[in-house]
């Protein structure tokens, strides 16, 4: 795919952009709309509370597994290939989900759910990066910014107007109309690319870094009910990770052909963007996480009624890409990035001080703030990160953009 379109293309570029965030918003809102849903579905289910945590655990565990590979599946079997591919895996994957009748049926749908959504993310920003000339990258990751975040924003606020006032079935039915058009508009605008059927896939790096991650997301998912690690499941767990990710180390820097190439890391805007993606995910998606159970459980909102109140968030956070996606290549990014750290630390300090006596204006507030730092630093940090990245070495490195940022929501959660 060219990175300087025709213009005869623009039209079809436009569909493509379309299909692109609708891909990214199904999955990102997959991650968090089912989380208002659980007691439901626990009792509709007859799961133990252990039991129904593994709705969320085994999607991201396999969403974290499935991350990496994204590179080598598009180098291997097309890109265009892989992305309709998964965007149909993943809409069929949904409705199963919807359909289950046990904990059994609905882990192991969710597991596909997860297996078919990881590459969705990443293939979406290599798509949008090689669709757009160099000088609209920063308009395109506002574009692209805007389905990430506003995904697990919109979750809570869905997934509690469906649970309210139809079933929570319909959290995962809603992602079948999205799921077939934007299937059928990938097949229209999206144009081929040549696969590689000689590009080795490293299995040794593959398993190492999947069990290492496989292990962390355990430990940081099952810990709490555990009691951490006065439980012998946890310090295994968390022994695995360490001595795996040890081993996937010395692996890729050691084999002439590693899963993750560390010449990479030698590039310092890549370098750099993942530290702070890993940092955005730790701080950011943690108060996402903890927000509506604060609402919920200690307010005593209604499920629906907590959608709403948190809302406000997603107005601000749009808000701020389309401004900073005008903006960005005019003023210093370095400007952009301190704005929105700025207003993420005093959305952070009013919810630090907030009590169960709060004002429900108060939350709309924080919210708004919140969304604005969101937007103002999320943008830059996405096109900076790639800025000088070679257009063959994107699909390993948007794989770890999306990996960083995962693995630092799930810490910070």
């Amino acid at each position: 795919m060219s990175a300087t379109a025709p213009e005869e293309a623009i039209p079809r570029r436009g569909i493509l952009t379309i299909c692109v965030m609708l891909a990214t918003i199904m999955q990102a809102l997959d991650s968090t709309i089912a989380n208002v849903a659980l007691r439901h579905m626990q009792g509709s289910l007859a799961a133990s509370t252990d039991e129904i945590t593994w709705v969320l655990t085994s999607y991201t565990l396999m969403a974290a597994i499935m991350t990496p590979p994204t590179g080598f599946l598009t180098e291997r079997m097309g890109r265009k290939n892989v992305f309709i591919l998964t965007v149909i895996g993943f809409t069929i994957a949904s409705a199963l989900c919807g359909m289950a009748a046990s904990m059994t049926q609905i882990v192991l749908f969710r597991v596909l759910q997860g297996a078919f959504g990881a590459p969705l993310v990443p293939l979406s920003q290599m798509v949008l990066l090689d669709s757009y000339p160099p000088e609209k990258h920063g308009q395109a990751m506002a574009i692209w910014g805007q389905g990430v975040m506003l995904g697990p924003i919109l979750g809570p606020t869905l997934g509690g107007y469906f649970t309210e006032f139809y079933n929570w079935r319909w959290c995962f039915f809603i992602n079948l109309p999205i799921g077939i058009i934007t299937a059928l508009g990938l097949w229209y605008s999206m144009p081929k690319t040549r696969p590689n059927a000689e590009h080795r896939f490293d299995w040794t790096g593959f398993v190492m870094l999947s069990v290492a991650l496989c292990a962390l997301q355990l430990v940081l998912d099952r810990g709490q009910i555990k009691d951490w690690f006065g439980s012998t499941e946890i310090v295994v767990e968390c022994a695995m990770a360490i001595l795996f990710f040890y081993m996937f180390f010395v692996h890729i820097f050691t084999t002439d052909r590693p899963f993750i190439a560390p010449k990479l890391f030698l590039d310092r805007n890549l370098s750099v963007g993942l530290v702070y993606v890993f940092l955005f995910g730790v701080i950011l998606l943690a108060s996402m996480a903890l927000m509506p159970l604060f609402v919920q459980d200690m307010l005593n909102y209604p499920v629906f009624t907590a959608g709403v109140v948190l809302s406000p968030r997603g107005l601000g956070s749009m808000l701020a890409m389309i401004v900073v996606g005008r903006i960005i290549g005019k003023v210093d990014t370095r400007l952009i990035i301190g704005f929105g750290s700025a207003m993420l630390l005093l959305s952070l300090y009013q919810s630090y001080t907030i009590s169960l006596d709060v004002d429900v204006w108060i939350l709309v507030k924080i919210g708004i703030i919140q969304g604005i730092g969101m937007g103002a630093m999320f943008v830059p940090l996405s096109t900076i990160t790639f800025a000088s990245i070679a257009p063959s070495d994107r699909p390993a490195a948007t794989s770890m953009f999306s990996l960083m940022r995962n693995v630092g929501s799930a810490i910070g959660v």
